[in-house]
């Protein structure tokens, strides 16, 4: 049985993730291929409930080390109780944010160091990287625009252009440092432009 790829999927709130996952979901649906599609936090019970703490715009006195550390256990459970399991099985797994975004938005943007961020979570995740990750390249004030058109600001989301202006700088710079892994997708062409780019590399995978 050959084991499932797990494609992650990152960028800043409203840069089009979810559109993208859903439009891969279904193509890889009409390819009959078995697979499942996650968010972080979130995925599983335990870490909904982390989700419901970290996102929770009450906590703004949160430490960016207590940040840090929810995430890492809100992805410890996923990994263990869902994406290790169905990549055994043979399960693609497709997840909205995976390691590179506490990579970004605790280790480059609160200014915790990568090194740091990505010791604690090779430990959270039994040191599993994903098969490709895409990042959806769209301006971050637009990006924030479309997120606050569509709903209330979560916590991380409140933190405000600035914040997320360091958050795109720092996925810019990681995908410099692991092209063959992170993907830059633009989202200046539009949604079809996009998912033809996401799907050209998925298949190369699929064909391996």
């Amino acid at each position: 049985m050959n084991k499932g790829l797990l494609i992650s999927f990152e960028g800043t709130d409203g840069s089009g993730k979810t559109t993208q996952i859903k439009l891969l979901s279904e193509y890889m649906h009409s390819k009959g291929l078995n697979h499942i599609t996650l968010r972080e936090p979130g995925g599983v019970a335990i870490s909904e409930e982390i989700r419901s703490i970290v996102l929770d715009n009450r906590y703004k006195e949160m430490d960016q080390v207590t940040e840090m550390l929810l995430y890492a256990a809100a992805r410890a459970q996923l990994v263990s109780q869902v994406i290790q399991p169905s990549l055994a099985s043979g399960k693609s797994v497709i997840c909205d944010r995976f390691v590179d975004s506490s990579y970004i938005y605790q280790g480059y943007a609160r200014g915790l160091g990568i090194e740091l961020v990505k010791t604690v979570n090779d430990v959270a995740t039994r040191n599993l990287m994903p098969d490709i990750t895409f990042f959806m390249d769209i301006d971050p004030v637009l990006a924030l625009k479309r997120r606050f058109d569509n709903s209330q600001p979560d916590r991380l989301e409140a933190e405000g252009t600035a914040f997320q202006k360091k958050v795109y700088e720092g996925y810019i710079k990681l995908a410099g440092l692991y092209p063959d892994r992170i993907k830059i997708i633009s989202g200046i062409h539009g949604i079809d432009a996009a998912f033809s780019q996401i799907k050209s590399y998925v298949d190369v995978l699929l064909c391996r």
